[in-house]
C-alpha cells in the first residue's frame, strides 16, 4: 500500500539523522546491492542509501532499488535514497 503525505513526511523526519548504510557504486543497482538492501531493511526497516555515478541515473537507481526490494521510496535528495519497508513483526514504525 502506497504511503501518505503525512507519513512520508514523518519518515522523512526520522530518516534525517541516519546515515547511509549502503553505497551504490559504479556498477549499478547489482544483486549484490539489493542483497544487501533487503538485510538492511529487514534489520532497520528505514534506512539511507548513497548513489554514486553509474550506468543509470538516480531516479532509476532508486526506483530499481525499491522494486527489488518490495520497499518505499520515501525520499530521493540529490544522491541519497531513503527507502521504508516495514516488518511484519516488532515493527517500530507501528504507527504508520
Amino acid at each position: 500500500m502506497p504511503l501518505t503525505g503525512k507519513q512520508r513526511r514523518a519518515l522523512r523526519a526520522k530518516g534525517h539523522h541516519l546515515e547511509p548504510v549502503v553505497l551504490v557504486g559504479q556498477s549499478g543497482v547489482t544483486e549484490g546491492v539489493l542483497s544487501a538492501l533487503t538485510q538492511a531493511l529487514n534489520d532497520h526497516e528505514l534506512i539511507k542509501v548513497k548513489i554514486n555515478e553509474g550506468p543509470e541515473t538516480r531516479h532509476e537507481a532508486a526506483e530499481r532499488m525499491a522494486q527489488g526490494t518490495g520497499s518505499e521510496l520515501v525520499q530521493l535528495l540529490g544522491r541519497t535514497a531513503l527507502l521504508f519497508k516495514k516488518r511484519k513483526e516488532d515493527s517500530e514504525f507501528d504507527d504508520l
